[in-house]
């Protein structure tokens, strides 16, 4: 399938015009990280472009959907079911946009709450989907900085900071997979 194609199918698929935008928004800054850390423009396009395809499905049928697809659900994601849409979404883009890269799927799969051992692609699109223009929040002009200032490491474990720090002044819950990662950044410096 084109792009064209999927980018149509995506826009029919989302409900929510705002989460279209959303997804061309982290489409664009993947490609223009990937470019400046020297990674497939042509995979963070594409990974950048459908991470978010699964948000197709009303967040209370995230667990059916996962469950359809034999994703196993911890007990975080069963208590906060929207993190799910990420491995979902990683299934649905061979089911639906005819996309069959392991690299891209593992990208989609992670980019919500990250994981141990995070590709050069996995960490770009992390990062595109908290910088992208539609994004505004009272750190977002910090991280786009740091998106053209330094490395590509130093930026995800910073992306990686704000996120935790975020989800604690919310109370929420704390995926393991994001603390594993981030320790993981540390103990590698």
């Amino acid at each position: 399938m084109k792009l064209s194609d999927q980018k149509e199918l995506l826009r029919l698929s989302l409900k929510n015009s705002n989460r279209f935008a959303h997804s061309l928004g982290v489409e664009k800054t993947a490609v223009d990280l990937a470019r400046r850390f020297g990674i497939s423009e042509e995979k963070a396009r594409i990974a950048g472009l459908l991470h978010d395809c699964a948000r197709e499905f009303p967040n209370d049928q995230l667990i059916s959907e996962a469950q359809k697809r034999g994703i196993e659900i911890d007990e975080v994601e069963f208590a906060t079911p929207l993190l799910l849409h990420a491995p979902i979404g990683a299934r649905l883009i061979r089911e639906k946009y005819e996309v069959d890269d392991e690299e891209i799927s593992q990208a989609i799969s992670r980019h919500t709450v990250a994981a141990r051992d995070m590709s050069d692609l996995d960490k770009i699109i992390y990062f595109a989907d908290m910088i992208e223009p539609n994004r505004n929040y009272p750190e977002v002009d910090h991280l786009r900085e740091l998106s053209r200032t330094v490395s590509l490491d130093e930026m995800f474990l910073t992306g990686l900071s704000e996120s935790i720090l975020f989800i604690v002044a919310k109370n929420a819950l704390i995926h393991p997979a994001t603390v594993e990662s981030r320790n993981q950044m540390l103990f590698e410096r």
